[in-house]
């Protein structure tokens, strides 16, 4: 099995943050993990990488509720980075709502909206269809 050698968390919550990283390291498929607190500084960071030509993450886990930017300000800004390479984009939230939900369906870069907590067998499954 190959790892996935760059993961990028943009989270808030920091028990989700701590219990995200955790599993992770135990799905033992994640080689580095870049973690934001909300969508601007992760956007930020991944527009300065794009612009110096430097490794970007394989996949992206979104939280959408964050101060600052919210998920979807990020989504509407990284979109618009051109980017070569494909990123995997999982959009992990506490929101049920079917308004959330729909709207996650529009972005092609989303593969997938999980609903939190997420458990570890969840998130095995989700990284396992992307290496």
């Amino acid at each position: 099995m190959q790892k996935i050698n760059l993961a990028c968390l943009i989270d808030d919550d920091p028990v989700h943050v701590f219990l995200s990283k955790k599993y992770l390291k135990q799905t033992g498929m994640i080689e580095n993990l870049m973690v934001f607190q909300n969508g601007k500084i992760a956007f930020d960071s991944l527009a300065a990488i794009v612009q110096e030509g430097g490794e970007l993450p394989k996949v992206i886990l979104l939280d959408l509720n964050m101060p600052i930017w919210d998920g979807w300000q990020f989504l509407d800004e990284f979109i618009k980075i051109p980017i070569e390479e494909e990123i995997t984009i999982f959009i992990l939230s506490s929101s049920i709502s079917n308004k959330d939900i729909e709207k996650a369906k529009k972005y092609n870069q989303v593969s997938n909206y999980i609903i939190k907590p997420i458990k570890i067998e969840n998130l095995i499954s989700l990284l396992e269809k992307i290496r």
